[in-house]
C-alpha cells in the first residue's frame, strides 16, 4: 500500500511541539544597537496531528515566534501558540476572551505586528484579530475595542501619512455576495466600513495608493466539493471567473469602483502601489500563472511567482503589464515610509517548491535600473520574508536593515539574520542562533519599543 505524504507536513513545514523561552542568546557579528524592539513572525503550527492527505498548509493553528533585541543583545526568544477556540479545547481550558463573531474555532496564523500600541495576530477570511502581550501570551480576541462589525484580514496596509490602517476583508462562509473595506484609525478603532458587492473569490491582500484602495477579484474561488470534503480549505483555481482589479476611491462608494480586467493569474502579495502624476496607478506584485489547480494543499505545486509591474489606466480601464523578474519571487517588502508613494527598492525571497533544491535566496530589486542582487544563504538554507527597517535618521531609501529567519532545512535549525540592505551581497552583519527549529511560515514585522512599549 502506498503512503500519501503531504509535502506541507514534512521537513521544515512540519510543526514544532514545544513552546520555548530562551534568554541571552549568542550573537555572531554585531547587532545594530538602534534595533530596540521585537522581530515577530506568525505561521501555521497544528497543535494536533491533522489528516495528512487533506490538510492544507494555510489551516494550522497560529504560532508566533519572536526575538527581543536591545542594546546590541538578543535578550530572548519565545514561540507561543496564538489563542483560539481550538487551542483552548486541546488544552482543556476555557475559550479565550473576546467576541467570536463567526464562531471560528481557528485563530490567527498568518501575520503579526504592532499598531496603536498593541500587538495583534491576524488572519484572513473572517477571523478576529487576537491581542498578545509583549511576551507573546494571548490576551484575547480584540475587535478593535468593539468597533469591528465582522471580518478582518491578515494584510492591512498602513498609510504613513495619516497613520490609518486599511483592509479588504471577506468571510466566505458568512458573506456570500460581498467583501468589505475597513479603515482603522490611529487610535485602534474602526472609522469606516464599506460593503463591496462581488463573488466569493479568495481576497488575500490589497493595495493602497494616496487615491485608491485596490480590490483584487481573482480566479481562485469557493469550491463546494472542497468546502464539504474534509479539508476545510474551500478555494480552488477557477479560470472561468476571470481576473480583475478594482480601483475604489478612498472616499468613494462601491458604485465608484473602476474595474479593470487583467490576464488570469493569482497574486497573493503586492510589493507596493502608488499614483502617477498623470492619473495612472502602478502596482508591483508577485504573480502566479495558476493557484490551487493540481496542488490543492498549498501554494507551490502549480507555478512559481514572478515579479511584475501593473500600470493601470482608470480612464481607459486598461492595464499594461511588464515582467520585472521572471524568476521566482515571493514575500515582497519595501520601506514602509514609502507605502502609497513612488519608490525604488524592493526585497523578495526566491521561493520554490523544494528548499533543498536551491532558491530561497534574499533578493534586492532596483526598480529604476532593473537590476537585482541575490544573496545565497548556503546549500540547503532557506531565507524567510525580508523585513526592512530603516536606519535612524537615514535619507537614502535603502539605508537600513533586512531582518529574517534563515532555516537550515537539512540540519533542522534556524537563525535570526540581520543584513545591510545597501549591501546584501556581503552577507549577514549579525546572526543569532535560535534554540529550536522554526517551521516555514508566513508574515511578520519589526515592532519597535516606540511602537509597542515593553512591559518591563
Amino acid at each position: 500500500m502506498s503512503v500519501i505524504t503531504n509535502p506541507y507536513l514534512v521537513g521544515n513545514f512540519a510543526p514544532v511541539a514545544e513552546e520555548v523561552t530562551a534568554e541571552h542568546l549568542p550573537v555572531v557579528g554585531e547587532l545594530p544597537k538602534e534595533l530596540s524592539g521585537r522581530y515577530l513572525r506568525n505561521g501555521p503550527n497544528p497543535i494536533e496531528a491533522p489528516d495528512a492527505p487533506t490538510h492544507h498548509w494555510f489551516l494550522g493553528d497560529g504560532m508566533v515566534h519572536g526575538l527581543r533585541l536591545r542594546d546590541g543583545r538578543a535578550e530572548w526568544y519565545r514561540n507561543r501558540y496564538v489563542g483560539s477556540t481550538n487551542v483552548s479545547r486541546v488544552r482543556g481550558v476555557d475559550d479565550i476572551a473576546g467576541r467570536n463573531w463567526n464562531d471560528s474555532a481557528g485563530g490567527p496564523n498568518t501575520n503579526v505586528g504592532g499598531f496603536a500600541g498593541t500587538t495583534w495576530a491576524m488572519v484572513e477570511a473572517g477571523g478576529c484579530p487576537v491581542e498578545l502581550t509583549y511576551e507573546l501570551e494571548t490576551i484575547g480576541r480584540n475587535d478593535f475595542h468593539g468597533t469591528l462589525p465582522g471580518a478582518f484580514t491578515a494584510h492591512p496596509k498602513i498609510d504613513p501619512g495619516t497613520g490609518e490602517m486599511h483592509a479588504m476583508t471577506y468571510a466566505w462562509g458568512q458573506w456570500l455576495d460581498h467583501a468589505q473595506y475597513v479603515v482603522v484609525g490611529p487610535d485602534g478603532r474602526v472609522s469606516k466600513t464599506l460593503d463591496i458587492p462581488m463573488g466569493m473569490s479568495m481576497l488575500h491582500d490589497m493595495s493602497l495608493t494616496a487615491t485608491y484602495a485596490v480590490v483584487y477579484d481573482q480566479p481562485v474561488t469557493v469550491d463546494l466539493d472542497l468546502a464539504f470534503g474534509g479539508s476545510g480549505f474551500p478555494f480552488r483555481w477557477n479560470p472561468d471567473h476571470g481576473n480583475r482589479v478594482g480601483l475604489l476611491p478612498r472616499d468613494g462608494a462601491a458604485a465608484d469602483i473602476i474595474w479593470i480586467d487583467v490576464p488570469n493569474g493569482y497574486a497573493f502579495h503586492p510589493m507596493n502601489a502608488y499614483d502617477t502624476a498623470d492619473g495612472r496607478v502602478v502596482i508591483d506584485l508577485c504573480n502566479y500563472d495558476r493557484m490551487f489547480d493540481r496542488d490543492v494543499l498549498g501554494p507551490f505545486g502549480d507555478s512559481t511567482p514572478r515579479l511584475e509591474r501593473w500600470e493601470l489606466d482608470p480612464v481607459r480601464r486598461s492595464a499594461s503589464i511588464t515582467v520585472i523578474d521572471d524568476t521566482a519571487n515571493e514575500f515582497p517588502r519595501h520601506r514602509g515610509s514609502l507605502s502609497t508613494k513612488p519608490y525604488r527598492y524592493g526585497y523578495t525571497v526566491s521561493a520554490c517548491p523544494d528548499p533543498l533544491a536551491g532558491g530561497w535566496d534574499t533578493v534586492k530589486h532596483d526598480l529604476e535600473t532593473g537590476t537585482r542582487v541575490a544573496h545565497d544563504h548556503g546549500a540547503g538554507r532557506a531565507a524567510g520574508e525580508p523585513v526592512f527597517v530603516a536606519r535612524e535618521g537615514s535619507e537614502a531609501e535603502d539605508d537600513g536593515w533586512l531582518l529574517m529567519f534563515v532555516h537550515d532545512v537539512a540540519a533542522g535549525t534556524a537563525e535570526f539574520v540581520v543584513m545591510d540592505a545597501q549591501d546584501i551581497g556581503r552577507g549577514p552583519v549579525a546572526t543569532v542562533t535560535l534554540p529550536q527549529r522554526v517551521p516555514f511560515g508566513f508574515h511578520g514585522n519589526w515592532v519597535s519599543d516606540r511602537s509597542v512599549a515593553p512591559t518591563a
